[in-house]
């Protein structure tokens, strides 16, 4: 046994070691005892006795100094305030722990050390190149779930997961964003000061990846899982056929989670992958409605909602509307009926601007639009 290590630096060590899983650990465990320092002290004949583990995985964890050094990685997980979260800790997700291949260990930025995540997932997930339906949709529904009290899940990309993340935030909610890199990087760039809102305002940023890892397909497609197995429902909104959310819709699935999609137009590429999801057996999702009479019927609970604000409560006015929408909304204060010319004169906002407040205030059903084109308040 190597004893000048803890079991959480073997753990973190047998976490960045090239092709030592968490399937392939659990069989080394099984073989050599629970404590995880045991498979970085075994002779080679006796690792490669364990199944699968073969010349090249026995060679590696014999010469695993030369590969990783966890000092220097505790030393900069430090300058970075990021934890390592083990299956041997309460914070680690337990909905995680139900699955084939659960991280070996979780690098953390935000609340989930201190188990301010125990509350019920929702993974929203779609395309990077996506619609402003779909766009509305996510941000929409990620905020109304998120003052239902439910955890909302993604991956930081851009389009639906940036929507999604940023709706919970706007309802004050909790999120959480699982990478494809190490903790330590931001893809894509553009999303840095998300990623800081999400660690800051009670959610997380999660990776199982060592600090420094670089996005790769394969990167990508494990980050997938997680998402997945923490959440117990995935929500598709837009996705083509060979998209990535395909792959989180795949693992959620396999992992005998609730799977939604939603539907789009017929020839929209972005909306083919849920038409596929839906013809497959996933349930259709028209509202979150769908999604909370379907959890209901699991196990007959409702997650305490987040209080809304009570001044706007008071007022009789939605509470999750973006500056945009805000603006448009108060022009029907007086009960008028505005056509899109006034109120883009009005509000200032560009005719594609104006649209696409109008269509989420239509599904927030705070606005109707009439037969005639124009709007009215509700």
């Amino acid at each position: 046994m190597e004893a000048d290590l803890t079991e959480r630096m073997a753990l973190l060590v047998l976490n960045a070691l090239p092709n030592v899983g968490p399937i392939t650990l659990n069989r080394l465990l099984e073989a050599l005892g629970s404590d995880a320092r045991a498979v970085l002290g075994a002779d080679r004949e006796i690792l490669r006795e364990v199944r699968g583990v073969g010349p090249v995985i026995a060679d590696t964890l014999a010469n695993w100094r030369e590969h990783f050094d966890p000092w220097r990685e505790e030393e900069r997980m430090a300058q970075a305030g990021v934890d390592f979260i083990t299956p041997r800790e309460a914070a680690y997700l337990s909905l995680l722990r139900e699955i084939h291949d659960p991280p070996i260990g979780l690098y953390a930025h935000g609340a989930l050390k201190d188990g301010r995540l125990g509350r019920r997932g929702v993974a929203i997930v779609g395309s990077r190149r996506t619609t402003q339906y779909g766009l509305g949709l996510a941000r929409t529904w990620a905020a109304e779930l998120a003052r239902q009290g439910f955890m909302i899940v993604s991956g930081l990309a851009r389009g639906i997961d940036t929507a999604a993340h940023e709706g919970a935030l706007e309802a004050g909610g909790v999120t959480v964003a699982v990478l494809g890199t190490g903790i330590d990087r931001v893809y894509p760039p553009e999303n840095l000061d998300l990623r800081r809102r999400i660690a800051a305002e009670g959610g997380a940023v999660l990776s199982e990846f060592p600090l420094g890892r670089r996005a790769d397909r394969q990167s990508f497609a494990m980050r997938n899982r997680i998402v997945a197995g923490m959440c117990e429902a995935t929500v598709v909104v837009e996705s083509d056929v060979d998209g990535g959310a395909m792959i989180t819709a795949r693992f959620a699935g396999e992992q005998g989670r609730l799977l939604f999609a939603v539907p789009g137009r017929v020839d929209q590429p972005t909306s083919a992958g849920c038409h596929q999801l839906l013809r497959d057996g996933a349930t259709l999702m028209r509202s979150v409605d769908d999604l909370l009479e379907e959890l209901g019927y699991l196990d007959g609970l409702r997650t305490a909602p987040i209080a809304a604000k009570p001044a706007e409560v008071a007022a009789g006015r939605p509470v999750n509307l973006t500056a945009d929408e805000a603006a448009v909304y108060a022009q029907f204060a007086g009960g008028e009926i505005l056509g899109p010319d006034t109120l883009s004169e009005r509000t200032g906002l560009a005719p594609s601007g104006l649209a696409a407040a109008l269509t989420m205030l239509e599904l927030k059903r705070a606005v109707v639009k009439r037969s005639d084109g124009s709007y009215e308040g509700v």
